[in-house]
C-alpha cells in the first residue's frame, strides 16, 4: 500500500485538500491533482523554468518542490493571473510583442517576469535578462520577452504587481 499524507493548498485563492505520496512534486500536483495544466514540465532537473509557479510571493519552479513541503501556502500559477476575458499585463505585452512562438516556455516566464515587476516595477533591461536567466527558451531568443516585459511594466506598473489572492 501506498502511504499518502494530507497537503493543504491555496492555489490562485482557492483552498484544495489533497492526499498525496512523500515524493510527489508540486508541479504534478498542480497539474494532474488540481487540473492547473498551464504550469508544464519541461525537464524536472530545475533547468528550464517552464514549471516557474508563485509560493507565498516568490518565484519557484514547481518540479524542485515537494507538495508536502508547500503545505499551507498561497500559490499562484498562470492560471491566477489576469481574468476570464482581461489578461494580466504581462500576458497582454507577451501577445502584443510577440514574446511567444510554441509557447511552452510561456507561463513559466511569465511567472518569473510577474515576481521581477512584483520586485522592481521599472527594470532595466539588463535586469530583466538577469532575472529571466533561469527560464529557457528555444525559439523566440528572448529579445521580445524582455521588451514584453519592459512594455508590461511600462503599460501598467501598478497592476503588474498585483497577484490575485
Amino acid at each position: 500500500m501506498i502511504r499518502t499524507v494530507p497537503v493543504r493548498l491555496s492555489v490562485n485563492g482557492v483552498e484544495h485538500s489533497l492526499e498525496v505520496e512523500p515524493r510527489r512534486l508540486l508541479v504534478h500536483a498542480l497539474r494532474e491533482d488540481l487540473g492547473l495544466t498551464g504550469t508544464n514540465v519541461g525537464c524536472d532537473t530545475s533547468n528550464c523554468g517552464a514549471c516557474t509557479v508563485h509560493v507565498d510571493g516568490r518565484a519557484v519552479k514547481s518540479c524542485t518542490l515537494l507538495a508536502v513541503q508547500a503545505d499551507g501556502t498561497e500559490i499562484t500559477t498562470i492560471e491566477g493571473l489576469g481574468s476570464e476575458g482581461k489578461l494580466h499585463p504581462l500576458q497582454e505585452a507577451f501577445w502584443n510583442d510577440h514574446g511567444l512562438q510554441c509557447g511552452y516556455c510561456t507561463p513559466g516566464m511569465i511567472m518569473a517576469a510577474a515576481a521581477l515587476l512584483a520586485d522592481n516595477p521599472d527594470p532595466t533591461e539588463e535586469e530583466v535578462r538577469r532575472r529571466l536567466e533561469g527560464n529557457l527558451c528555444r525559439c523566440t531568443g528572448y529579445h521580445n520577452i524582455v521588451r514584453a516585459v519592459l512594455d508590461a511594466a511600462k503599460a501598467d506598473a501598478p497592476s503588474t504587481t498585483e497577484v490575485p489572492a
